[in-house]
């Protein structure tokens, strides 16, 4: 039995269409925001900060521009308390927790 070459290539396509289909949930993003990294191995166990986050962009928003205004806010007075940040200093680990000590923000990271 012999088969006509375009009926050949419409059962390939169609065989291609189906398991691309059935192959493309597994290449889907997941919401864990894993980033270009594809770090996303906690993706599957939604945390508690994921559940209680906000449903709206525009709350979504506030929350960023709080916490971006916050971690200002921390980097002005460490700056106020003698903090210098730069990439070459020598110092960081401990010029930084100076700053954090008289500042009185956070705990000192451990030696």
């Amino acid at each position: 039995m012999t088969s006509s070459p375009a009926k050949k290539l419409s059962v390939l396509l169609a065989s291609v269409v189906l398991s691309v289909a059935c192959a493309a949930p597994a290449f889907a993003q997941s919401g864990g925001g894993g980033g270009p990294a594809g770090n996303d191995s906690d993706a599957a166990v939604p945390s508690a900060a994921s559940k209680a986050a906000p449903s709206t962009k525009a709350q979504r928003k506030a929350e960023r521009k709080q916490a971006r205004a916050k971690k200002n806010a921390e980097l002005k007075k460490l700056e106020a308390n003698g903090y210098q940040p730069s990439s070459t200093d020598p110092n960081y680990p401990n010029d930084i927790q100076k700053a954090q000590k008289k500042a009185g923000i956070g705990q000192a990271a451990s030696q």
